[in-house]
C-alpha cells in the first residue's frame, strides 16, 4: 500500500511538471521609464511597482499570490510536510537568562506560541512569572517585541514593539515591581537602542514621514533624544543632531556606571566615528576619539576611566584596546588583547571582573577568558564545533550565562562560574529529532581564483555519495557578517528526508576578518558569486548531489547572491529561492537606509562602479535565452529594510523574459517585513512552502 501511495504521488507530480509550460502569469503593465547612467540608457519598465501603497501594486500582489498559492496548494505532500515541521518545532525553548539587580529575566516559548514570552524570577530554582507577553500585542502575532532595556536602578524597563515586521518601532515603559505599563509612548524610532541614564534613557528617532511613504522614504536627519520616565515625548531633550550631515546615523549610550556618555556616528554599515564626554544632560561637547569612519569602534565597557573598545583599527582580525579617558589621544591607546595571528576577535564581554573573548576560527567559535590587563587565564570548554550566543553578565556578577548551538546540537544554555571557570548545563531542550543520527564535516574547496573557501556539510551518517541526494546550499557573503553553525528546526525536516545541507562561508563575510570581507565588496563582488558557484560545483563533483537535486537559497544580501548566480550559472540548480533580496543594484540606495550599503556594493554615481553593478545586478541580467531553474521569490509587504519593490520588479521581469517550463513565482507575505518578529505560524508556513516548492522541482517525494 505504501509503495502504491508513493506511485500515485509520483504520477501526480509528473502531471504537474508536464503542465508547467502553461502558467498563466498575471499581466504586468510596462511603463516607458528609461534612466540614463553615464551615457547608458537602462529601461525600468516596472518602476511603478515601487509604489507600495498604490491600488495597482496591491492588485498585482493579490494576483501573484493567487497564482503562487494555487501552485503550492496543489503539491500533494505540502500538508504532511507542514505537519512534520510543526511537530519538530513544537518543543519548549528558553533563551539565555540575564540578571538585573536581584531579578533574572529570560524568554520562554512552550513550543508553538507566535512570540516568545518574557519571564522574571528572583531565584533560579523557582518558577518564573510572566512579565511581558507579546502574544497579546495583536491577534495574529504580527506585532513583536523588538528590544528592551532595564534601568540601572532596576525600577523600570523600556521596551520596543514592531508592527508587521517593519523596522519602525514604538517604545513603552514598564514599572518592574508591579509589571504595569506607564503612560510613556514614543514613536517614529528606528535603528535605536535605549540606554539608561538617571531616570530616563537615550534613543534615536526620525521626523514623522509623509503619509504613504512610511515604508520606503529615505531615513535621514536622525536625532538623539533623552526621555525622562513619566513625561510626554514632546518634552524629550534633544541631545545630538547634525543638520550639515543629514544622512549620518547617531546613537548615544551611557556607561554601566553612568560616568560617561558615548556618541557613535555612522554613514554606512562599515566603520564608525566615536566620541565621549562625562555623563550629563548639559551642552558640553563630545570629545572625538576617531571621526574618519575608516574603522569600527565598539565600546564594550569601562573600569573607572579606562574604556575598553573592540576595533579593527590597524587590526583586520580585530583587537581590544584600552583608552584612558583622562588622556585619550591616539598615541596613548594600548592593546589589552592584541590581534590574533589568524582568528577573528568577534566579541568581548566584561563580566565578573574578567574579559570573556569570543573568537571565530574557521567559521566556528572558541572562547578565551582574560583578566582586565589582557593576560590569558583559560580557554572555555565547549561541546564541540559550533556557535556561542553572547555572554550575559556584568562586571559585578559572579555568574554569566551563554548558549551553544550547532547544526545537530539544538541551542542549549550554560551557566558559567566566572571565578572557578566551570560551566554547567542550565537548560537543554528536548527536540523530536535524532541529532545523533547526523554528522557535520567541514571541507575546504577551491574558488575560481584559487582561494580556499570553507564549507560545512551536514547529513545523515552513512550517506551514500551517489549524486542523487536532495541538497540545500546556503550562503550570504556580505557586510562582514559571519555564517557560523546553528540548529534549525526547518532544516531538521530537510535532513530527516535524507537531504544534505551545505553552508558556504564565502568572501564578503567576516569569517576571516576585514580582508575576507573586503575581498567580496564593490569591484570585487564577483568573488562572492564565484565562491558560491564553486561550492555548488564541489557538491556535484564529490557526488553529494547533481544539478537536478541541488537547490540554493539565501536572504537579503543572500537574496542578491541567489539572483546573481542563477543568472550566471542557471544550469547548476534545480531550484532557487531568493528571499527578501537586493535585486536592483542601481536603485537600492534610494530607499529607507539603503544608502548605507554602498560601502559593500558601490554606487552608480561612479562610472566604473556603475558598469560593474550593471554586469551582475539580478534585475538587469535576466536572459530571454537561458533555461532557468524553478525560482520562488519571497518577500514581505512591510519590508522597509530591503523594500519589496526589489522582489516585485525582479519577479515581473522573470515572468516576462523566461520562456522555459519551470515556474518562476513570487510569494508575498502580508504584515511581514525583512524577517525579524515573524510569528511562528507564519515562519512554519513559509518554510513549508519553500521546501515543498524545492522538492516538487527536483522531482523528489519526501517520505512523510
Amino acid at each position: 500500500m505504501k509503495n502504491l501511495f508513493f506511485l500515485i504521488l509520483l504520477i501526480a507530480i509528473s502531471m504537474g511538471c508536464s503542465q508547467q509550460a502553461n502558467f498563466n502569469y498575471p499581466e504586468t503593465a510596462k511603463g516607458d521609464v528609461i534612466e540614463n547612467y553615464h551615457g547608458t540608457d537602462v529601461p525600468d519598465p516596472y518602476r511603478w511597482l515601487e509604489d507600495d501603497m498604490s491600488n495597482e501594486t496591491a492588485a498585482w500582489v493579490k494576483a501573484q499570490n493567487e497564482l503562487t498559492y494555487a501552485y503550492l496548494e496543489a503539491i500533494p505532500f505540502r500538508d504532511a510536510l507542514k505537519e512534520r515541521m510543526t511537530e519538530i518545532w513544537n518543543y519548549p525553548k528558553m533563551s539565555t537568562p540575564f540578571k538585573e539587580g536581584e531579578r533574572y529575566f529570560y524568554f520562554y516559548n512552550t513550543g508553538l506560541q507566535n512570540q516568545d514570552i518574557l519571564y522574571v524570577k528572583k531565584n533560579l530554582e523557582e518558577e518564573g512569572e510572566v512579565f511581558l507577553d507579546p502574544n497579546g500585542f495583536s491577534d495574529d502575532g504580527t506585532v513583536a517585541l523588538a528590544g528592551l532595556s532595564v534601568s540601572n536602578d532596576q525600577k523600570h524597563m523600556a521596551y520596543a514593539i514592531s508592527k508587521g515586521g517593519s523596522d519602525w518601532q514604538d517604545f513603552f515603559v514598564k514599572d518592574v515591581e508591579s509589571g504595569m505599563d506607564l503612560a510613556d509612548h514614543l514613536k517614529w524610532i528606528k535603528f535605536s537602542g535605549m540606554s539608561w541614564y538617571k531616570d530616563g534613557f537615550f534613543y534615536t528617532r526620525y521626523a514623522t514621514p509623509e503619509a504613504g511613504d512610511e515604508l520606503k522614504a529615505a531615513n535621514i536627519n536622525a536625532k538623539v533624544y533623552y526621555h525622562r520616565v513619566g513625561t510626554e515625548q514632546s518634552e524629550d531633550l534633544l541631545i545630538h543632531q547634525d543638520e550639515a550631515n543629514p544622512e549620518w546615523g547617531f546613537g548615544v549610550s551611557a556607561s554601566e556606571d553612568e560616568k560617561y556618555m558615548f556618541l557613535t556616528v555612522t554613514e554606512s554599515t562599515s566603520g564608525n566615528a566615536l566620541a565621549f564626554k562625562k555623563a550629563g544632560l548639559d551642552e558640553v561637547p563630545f570629545t572625538w576619539l576617531d571621526k574618519d569612519f575608516d574603522d569600527n569602534y565598539m565600546p564594550v565597557g569601562n573600569k573607572e576611566n579606562l574604556l575598553f573598545v573592540l576595533t579593527n583599527n590597524e587590526a583586520p582580525l580585530y583587537r581590544l584596546i584600552g583608552i584612558n579617558l583622562n588622556n585619550p589621544s591616539r598615541e596613548n591607546w594600548v592593546d589589552i588583547i592584541p590581534e590574533h595571528e589568524k582568528n577573528v576577535l568577534e566579541s568581548a564581554t566584561l563580566a565578573g571582573g574578567k574579559i570573556i573573548a569570543s573568537y571565530i576560527k574557521d567559521a566556528y567559535n572558541e572562547a578565551i577568558v582574560f583578566d582586565l590587563d589582557g593576560n590569558m587565564l583559560h580557554e572555555l570548554s565547549l561541546p564541540g564545533i559550533g556557535s556561542l550566543g553572547g555572554f550575559s553578565g556584568k562586571m559585578k556578577d559572579k555568574t554569566a550565562f551563554y548558549s551553544f548551538t550547532s547544526f545537530n546540537y539544538p541551542t542549549t544554555t550554560f551557566k558559567y562560574n566566572i571565578e572557578e571557570n566551570i560551566s554547567e548545563l542550565f537548560y537543554a531542550p528536548e527536540v523530536d529529532f535524532d541529532a545523533e543520527a547526523y554528522e557535520t564535516k567541514q571541507v575546504f574547496y577551491t574558488s575560481k581564483d584559487g582561494t580556499e573557501v570553507p564549507m560545512f556539510i551536514v547529513h545523515k551518517k552513512g550517506l551514500e555519495l551517489d549524486g542523487s541526494n536532495p541538497t540545500l546550499l546556503y550562503g550570504y557573503g556580505g557586510f562582514n557578517i559571519s555564517m557560523t553553525p546553528s540548529f534549525s528546526t526547518t532544516r531538521a525536516v530537510w535532513l530527516e528526508q535524507g537531504g544534505v545541507f551545505a553552508l558556504a562561508n564565502i568572501r564578503g563575510g567576516g569569517e576571516y576578518g576585514e580582508e575576507w570581507h573586503m575581498a567580496g565588496t564593490v569591484l570585487q563582488k564577483q568573488n562572492v558569486f564565484d565562491d558560491f558557484i564553486a561550492a555548488a560545483e564541489y557538491l556535484i563533483h564529490e557526488n553529494y548531489t547533481s544539478s537536478k537535486r541541488l537547490a540554493v537559497y539565501g536572504g537579503s544580501n543572500g537574496g542578491l547572491l541567489i539572483g546573481a548566480v542563477v543568472n550566471q550559472r542557471p544550469e547548476l540548480f534545480a531550484a532557487a529561492v531568493p528571499m527578501v533580496g537586493v535585486m536592483d543594484m542601481l536603485r537600492f540606495h534610494k530607499f529607507t537606509i539603503g544608502r548605507y550599503w554602498t560601502v559593500d556594493y558601490g554606487s552608480w554615481d561612479d562610472a566604473e562602479q556603475f558598469n560593474y553593478l550593471l554586469r551582475y545586478s539580478p534585475l538587469h541580467n535576466i536572459s530571454t535565452e537561458k533555461d532557468y531553474p524553478a525560482i520562488l521569490v519571497t518577500t514581505g509587504d512591510h519590508d522597509d529594510r530591503v523594500v519589496p519593490a526589489h522582489s516585485f520588479k525582479y519577479a515581473a521581469t522573470l515572468q516576462e523574459k523566461y520562456k522555459g517550463n519551470n515556474p518562476v513565482m513570487i510569494r508575498i507575505n502580508t504584515d511581514a517585513g525583512h524577517g525579524a518578529g515573524k510569528p511562528t505560524d507564519m515562519v512554519i508556513q513559509e518554510y513549508t512552502d519553500v521546501w515543498a516548492f524545492i522538492y516538487q522541482n527536483m522531482d523528489f517525494v519526501p517520505e512523510l
